[in-house]
């Protein structure tokens, strides 16, 4: 199973967290379920940039970036090379190493 290394945040995941998770699993999912409190204020429906995370290792193991997540993306604040929206990772057969910024915009609580 693949290993899924959250890397220290001062806000959400104080000390880091390694995971292992099954194949095809929503890294959001994950995340929620092992009590890292990623933000997502549109419920998973990729229309806000609240759960994004910068993959550091296995980010080209992953699905192409679909337009849409793209097109959302880009009013992300951080945005990096790597970046992508953890609600539409589906984690796959590579380790990946996971950095959620200490700030994300949201759109709908206007912070």
């Amino acid at each position: 199973m693949p290993k899924i290394f959250f890397i220290p945040n001062k806000k959400i995941c104080f000390n880091g967290l390694i995971l292992e998770s099954k194949k095809n699993k929503n890294l959001l999912d994950l995340a929620h379920n092992n009590k890292i409190k990623i933000e997502n204020a549109c419920k998973k429906s990729c229309i806000c940039t609240t759960c994004h995370c910068i993959i550091h290792k296995g980010f080209y193991s992953l699905e192409i970036i679909k337009n849409n997540e793209n097109n959302v993306l880009n009013k992300s604040w951080g945005l990096e090379i790597k970046s992508r929206l953890s609600c539409q990772i589906k984690i796959k057969k590579r380790d990946l190493v996971i950095e959620i910024p200490v700030y994300n915009i949201n759109y709908i609580n206007e912070y």
